[in-house]
């Protein structure tokens, strides 16, 4: 037996090897299918193999989200037969030989492609249900989706870059939002990973996932798995982290008066 800090620990019991076993565990990473750490390995989640559809999806990753553990465009790959990432900051000419392939077809004979974005003043979008219902008669064939995956700020970027490229042959659309209404948390619902800027602002898979509902014969059973990955990822998220408390928004004169109220206790 050997002490360490006033207490009796055999050698097998060591404090720092336990923690080093620990780090050890949560440095490892899945090789067989999620590529996440173990600790929080999705596979079991995953459908069995790569679920096939008609839609053709498209997802520009910003290069920051490399590096974000919160990030859900990596998995859509592995969940949808047709689903492909490109990695860069804008798309344009050269970026994609599929999209370079509708750019250069004749519009009659361009297979319809939509990129998904909320719409602005200067450059609205079409509300995606209204889109499908309007095809409904006659249901486009080898539909293309296109998705950008960052922050808020990189994803209206990447749209803005892309727009000179993307306006030659697809159509904006957009799922329900409402910029007046902040955002949830990661803790107001068990579907959100992290804080969005407005209400309606969902992760990249699950903006997918609501598309595909819209546009796929068996929409409804393809956003059903989307979402159960989607729910399992939140899951662990919300069991590894803790609640931050809202800081309180001061107004201008009640900042002013806190300055003066710290200022004057200096003194005393």
């Amino acid at each position: 037996m050997e002490v360490y800090g006033g207490g009796l620990y055999s050698s097998d019991e060591d404090p720092q090897q336990k923690d080093e076993k620990k780090k050890k565990q949560q440095r490892e990473i899945c090789s067989s299918g999620c590529e996440r750490p173990k600790s929080v390995c999705l596979c079991p989640y995953l459908p069995p193999s790569p679920l096939p559809t008609a839609t053709q999806i498209l997802i520009l990753l910003h290069p920051h989200e490399l590096r974000h553990k919160l990030s859900t465009a990596p998995l859509l790959p592995k969940c949808l037969l047709n689903s492909h990432t490109l990695l860069g900051r804008r798309l344009r000419p050269g970026s994609s030989p599929l999209l370079d392939s509708l750019l250069l077809s004749p519009p009659h004979l361009r297979p319809p492609a939509l990129f998904l974005f909320p719409g602005t003043s200067s450059h609205p979008s079409v509300d995606l249900h209204h889109w499908a219902a309007s095809h409904y008669d006659h249901p486009p064939h080898n539909l293309v989706l296109i998705v950008f995956d960052g922050t808020w700020n990189h994803a209206r970027e990447m749209v803005s870059a892309s727009l000179p490229f993307l306006s030659e042959f697809a159509t904006r659309v957009s799922l329900g939002f409402d910029e007046r209404v902040e955002g949830a948390s990661v803790f107001d619902s068990e579907l959100v990973l992290r804080k969005e800027p407005f209400l309606g602002c969902v992760s990249t898979i699950e903006a997918v996932a609501r598309a595909l509902r819209v546009l796929e014969r068996d929409g409804v059973e393809i956003e059903e798995r989307l979402i159960s990955v989607l729910r399992a990822m939140a899951r662990f998220q919300a069991a590894n982290l803790k609640p931050l408390k809202p800081r309180v928004k001061l107004g201008k004169k009640k900042k002013e008066m806190k300055m003066v109220c710290e200022e004057s206790s200096q003194l005393l």
